[in-house]
């Protein structure tokens, strides 16, 4: 069977991952942009896909169907604790080369998922790091070198660990940012409840909505430039005197505990970007706003960092947005918010209401 209509835009994922609520919420959020968009849509699942280099040409059978049209854009979301098998990896730079644009590409998302090959990459750039030696997957705390050789029964040769310097004023705390086309979507402060040195929601920590100052934002947006991410999540520790230290890099990022922390639907805001990349595409007027709203802060949470400087006049005005629409109205969506300081749910909000109109 040939298929001759071109599925412009695929979602790409696992089936041991597909029911998890990023992928349910990208899906629904894809199909609904494409349907907006009247664009050609196609969702495929991972152990569907067969490679194949037939008269020295690269192709592709999905299901025994013979794909003839191939996608412009692929989102891919594949489980990052096992995507180092050679086979997920091949399936990825097989459609890259086939000229799809992959988001995130191949590489990218291998930068993330070891912990010392993403300092790797982000070493020699300025981007500040801990002290670390080694490398590894697994992770603990020793408060010192007896508490350290208490712990050395755990360490086995034939898996891999990474020592690194603790940030103690960070403990059971850091704010996860989530980049989005290199926009900051929103920023969340995230709280361990039991002691633990971890603060993950998954190991039950709990999540709040928090502003995050110039100098954090334009850390996130460096580390995921600088490791290639159309979509990331980048964990910040908190220092004394208000800056940050990277502390990882998540290339299948997680947002159940930031939507509803945020009230914000990051998927929505996956998709848009994921139509924005297609070669008649835009950025919408949501991420437009993004691009404004991610270098201020929102007025009911105190901001992490040293203050930003920048004025909000200076912010609106050199925006880069893309977007056709005119930006009077965008201006007099501004004013109306208290103290002339930007809300990232109202801004939306309000957008949405003049869509409706």
């Amino acid at each position: 069977m040939c298929s001759s209509v071109a599925a412009k835009l695929w979602f790409l994922t696992d089936r041991r991952i597909r029911e998890d609520y990023p992928q349910k919420e990208i899906l629904r959020a894809l199909k609904a942009k494409c349907c907006e968009e009247e664009l050609d849509f196609r969702a495929v699942v991972m152990d569907e896909v067969v490679l194949t280099i037939e008269q020295g040409n690269l192709g592709l059978r999905i299901n025994g169907e013979l794909i003839t049209a191939y996608p412009q854009v692929v989102v891919v979301r594949v489980p990052t604790p096992w995507v180092q098998s050679d086979s997920d990896i091949t399936v990825l730079r097989h459609l890259e080369k086939m000229g799809c644009r992959l988001m995130n590409r191949p590489q990218a998302i291998l930068n993330c998922v070891n912990k010392f090959w993403t300092f790797q990459e982000l070493a020699g750039h300025g981007v500040p790091l801990p002290d670390t030696f080694s490398y590894g997957k697994a992770v603990f705390l020793a408060r010192d070198k007896h508490h350290l050789a208490d712990l050395s029964h755990l360490i086995r040769h034939e898996a891999p660990y990474l020592f690194q310097k603790y940030v103690k004023e960070s403990h059971g705390r850091d704010v996860r940012v989530i980049v989005v086309g290199g926009r900051v979507v929103g920023t969340m402060l995230r709280c361990s409840t039991d002691g633990r040195m971890q603060s993950n929601c998954s190991l039950g920590g709990v999540g709040m909505m928090c502003s995050l100052s110039e100098q954090g934002k334009q850390l996130a947006i460096q580390v995921s430039n600088i490791l290639g991410m159309d979509v990331c999540g980048i964990d910040l520790l908190m220092k004394d005197d208000g800056s940050f230290c990277v502390c990882e890099a998540n290339a299948n990022v997680g947002f159940i505990a930031f939507d509803k922390a945020c009230n914000l639907d990051v998927a929505g805001i996956i998709a848009d970007y994921a139509a924005s990349l297609l070669p008649s595409g835009r950025l919408t007027r949501r991420m437009s706003l993004l691009s404004v709203v991610s270098t201020a802060s929102e007025t009911s949470e105190p901001e992490l960092g040293p203050p930003a400087s920048a004025a909000v006049d200076s912010m609106s005005a050199s925006s880069s947005s893309v977007d056709s629409d005119p930006e009077s109205t965008e201006r007099e969506l501004l004013t109306k918010l208290p103290g002339g300081l930007f809300n990232m749910n109202q801004l939306l909000a309000n957008e949405i209401e003049l869509l409706v109109e």
